[in-house]
């Protein structure tokens, strides 16, 4: 709130006033003594409410900037600028006088007549008397500051006598209650006094049995001494005991030792004797193989019409089965000496191709050595090595051979160079959707599966 210099201007009713100074006619006055604050509160009340109704140019420029407030706030904000306003303002106080005459017609017109109505709320009439200004409203102002001085004054007379029954009430209760703690007190100190003979008598009992107890520990603690002197003894002479007996144990696990390395350097000697054996007839059979150009695995004459009349050349494994057949994969992958060749990249894109390359790998290179090992056929991964930072020449997985296709060349490339690598009569299937690859792979006589056909029996699998 503002610390205006006239604010000590605005409580009406205040040394400054001294009528409204301005023509206010015969209703003009003076009042001895500032205005009770429940009428001055009133009037700014009034005031406020009305300020925000009146138009602009009839607003004092004052309180020109809390017009617009909310009416409780003009009066909390700017309560001491109205009332300086209202005493100072004849016309403003006029526009104020209007709105409480259109409001209370009946009381302004008994004000009017000098008459004060005795039903009416006094600081309603005060407030009134004070705006309209009727003849004689300094009077009426002051018999109802007097009223209201007196009803205060009784009132307060009323509390303070009711305050002072309450404190007597209050003191005899205290009394009470300190008599009544009194007596309580007095009861329990002689319950205490009797509580502390018996403790007493009791301590003193006590005493006599803890000195018998001492003497019992005493005698006791003389029994355990000499029981801990014969212990003692008896520990002493297993001690030199279980010294002998350890003494002539570390010398028979010593000899047994000594046994044990004779035997181990004796069993040395033969096996190193029988390992140079062995690696001179090794040597000497690679030598002769190496001579003879014999081939790593020999099959016997009956084998190779065997496998000419099971498998005749250009015949393509899993013929009879459809491609969509669930059991495709694993008809073929029983068969024997078969090789299933993996387009890397066409099954983890229609797959899981929303994956990087390098996480797509490792799926699908893990979930292949899954299946390598349960069928126990063989499997070669190949892909693309234009997007590998590592060399083709990657070493492969345990079951699964891994291979990368060189800079000049593509994995389709490389798998199709691979089948026609295969000997002839070998079954072999291809794992692609590639259309080119199926063509050129089929046309050499191997097998093709569809992607999805793969990746639903590792989802099986898995």
């Amino acid at each position: 709130m503002n610390t205006d210099p006239d604010e000590a201007d605005a409580h009406p009713g205040g040394p400054d006033a001294q009528g409204s100074g301005h023509g206010d006619g015969p209703a003009a006055g003076e009042l001895h003594r500032p205005l009770p604050e429940s009428v001055r509160s009133r009037v700014i009340e009034y005031g406020s409410d009305v300020l925000g109704g009146l138009p602009v140019s009839e607003v004092p420029p004052v309180l020109r900037r809390v017009a617009k407030f909310e009416p409780r706030r003009r009066a909390r904000l700017a309560g001491p600028q109205i009332a300086a306003q209202l005493e100072r303002d004849a016309q403003f106080r006029a526009r104020i006088a209007e709105r409480v005459e259109r409001v209370w017609p009946e009381l302004a017109r008994e004000l009017r007549d000098g008459a004060i109505p005795p039903a009416a709320d006094p600081v309603s009439v005060a407030a009134a008397a004070y705006l309209l200004r009727p003849p004689g409203w300094p009077d009426i102002v002051e018999r109802i500051h007097t009223e209201l001085a007196r009803s205060e004054t009784a009132k307060e007379a009323e509390e303070a006598a009711e305050t002072i029954a309450d404190l007597r009430r209050q003191l005899a209760q205290v009394k009470r209650d300190q008599r009544a703690e009194l007596d309580q007190a007095r009861s329990e100190l002689r319950e205490h006094r009797r509580t502390i003979a018996d403790l007493r008598r009791t301590i003193h009992a006590e005493r006599q049995r803890a000195k018998k107890a001492e003497e019992r520990a005493e005698r006791a603690g003389q029994d355990a001494e000499d029981r801990v002197t014969a212990l003692a003894n008896q520990v002493n002479e297993i001690e030199a005991e279980n010294r002998r007996l350890r003494n002539r144990l570390d010398a028979s696990e010593a000899q047994l030792e000594n046994s044990r390395r004779a035997a181990r350097a004796s069993r040395n000697a033969d096996d190193a004797r029988l390992r140079v054996l062995l690696d001179v007839l090794l040597g000497a059979a690679h030598g002769v193989r190496r001579e003879l150009a014999l081939p790593t695995s020999i099959e016997s004459p009956a084998d190779l019409v065997a496998d000419e009349r099971q498998q005749p050349a250009g015949g393509v494994p899993g013929q009879g089965l459809p491609d969509d057949d669930p059991g495709l994969v694993d008809h073929l992958l029983v068969l024997p000496r078969m090789h299933l060749l993996v387009d890397g990249y066409n099954v983890t894109k229609t797959g899981y191709g929303t994956l990087p390359l390098a996480d797509q790998r490792e799926r699908l290179v893990s979930a292949l050595e899954g299946l390598a090992s349960r069928t126990k056929a063989e499997i070669t991964c190949v892909f693309d090595g234009a997007d590998v930072s590592t060399p083709p020449g990657v070493p492969s997985t345990r079951r699964v051979r891994l291979l990368f296709s060189a800079p000049e060349e593509t994995a389709d490339e490389l798998i199709i160079r691979l089948v026609g690598a295969e000997p002839p009569g070998r079954p072999i299937a291809v794992v692609t959707s590639d259309n080119e690859v199926v063509s050129a792979v089929r046309r050499a006589g191997a097998r093709t599966v569809a992607s999805t056909m793969l990746l639903r029996r590792l989802r099986n699998s898995g």
